[in-house]
Parts: structure tokens; C-alpha cells; sequence
């Protein structure tokens, strides 16, 4: 059986805004102009956390994963642990829900590719992958020397302890 993959992110149901695809917010709004043109009322932010993840939960959740993933990854890794990472961070980039999002980072590691050599390597390379989409959405950028104080060691004040 083969599945095609080539229509993710794609909304399908132009009735039914994307949650994944966009933020809250904007998702609201689209919501809202479809609930209104037929007589409903706008939504409000889902407080059960059982709900679908909307664009910025899913990033924030996945920046998260993917931190922990590369502050755990060898630092001295075998060349088959390079490979499957080098070949994560591909498969990643195509499959991530947000089509937007991940054309965009299938070009940000065509130009920057995974530097998988060391777990130091790699979460500075990511790092500065999360800071390059910090940078396009207008958020704070990361000191990317702390990402082991961050993601893997806790803070040098003990506030993780």
C-alpha cells in the first residue's frame, strides 16, 4: 500500500480552517469569518489540553523535542548515528505538519545542512536553525552558548534542581 504524503499541510477543507497551519489567532479569525457566514459564534483559546495543537504549540513543542533530542545525541557519535541523524533532520523537514513551515526549513538546511559530528555541534547547529525562525517571526533570539544550560544540564543557579 503506498500513501501519499504530497498534500500535507494542504487544507482540504477550505470550510474548515487549518489549525496546524496557522496560530491561534489567526485560525480564530478565519474560524470566526466561516462560524459567521453561517450564523455561528467565534471560538474561544481551547483550555483541554486534549485539543489539536494550533501552528505556535506545535512549533513550541517540537523546538522542545528537538533540543532534548540533539542535548542527548553522543558526542562522539558512530557514522551509522551521523547518518540517521543527518537523514532525520530530511524526513523531518518533509513530513512537519506546517507545509509553510517546513518548505521553509527544507531550505534553511539546504544552505545550513545538520552538523551531526557532536552533540555540542548539533545543538549549536540547531540553535541557530531555531534562531533563524526567531528571527523571521520577530521573537527573542537564544544565546546559543547556554543550549546545554537550557536543554540538557539546567541552570547554572540551580532553579532546575
Amino acid at each position: 500500500m503506498a500513501f501519499n504524503f504530497s498534500n500535507i499541510g494542504e487544507e482540504t477543507n477550505p470550510a474548515k480552517p487549518c489549525r496546524t497551519c496557522t496560530d491561534f489567532k489567526t485560525w480564530a479569525k478565519q474560524t470566526k469569518q466561516t462560524l459567521s457566514d453561517k450564523g455561528g459564534a467565534a471560538p474561544s483559546k481551547p483550555q483541554n489540553p486534549e485539543c489539536p495543537l494550533d501552528k505556535d504549540e506545535l512549533g513550541s513543542k517540537t523546538w522542545g523535542f528537538l533540543h532534548t533530542m540533539a542535548a542527548y545525541y553522543p558526542e562522539n557519535p558512530s557514522p551509522q548515528q551521523k547518518q540517521d541523524m543527518t537523514s532525520f533532520f530530511d524526513v523531518f523537514s518533509r513530513f512537519y505538519p506546517c507545509e509553510v513551515c517546513a518548505k521553509d526549513f527544507q531550505k534553511e538546511i539546504k544552505i545550513q545542512p545538520p552538523k551531526v559530528d557532536s552533540q555540542k555541534s548539533l545543538s549549536k547547529w540547531l540553535c541557530d536553525m531555531h534562531n533563524i525562525v526567531n528571527v523571521k517571526l520577530s521573537k527573542k533570539t537564544f544565546d546559543c552558548n547556554r543550549v546545554n544550560e537550557r536543554w540538557k544540564d539546567g541552570w547554572v543557579d540551580g532553579s532546575c534542581d
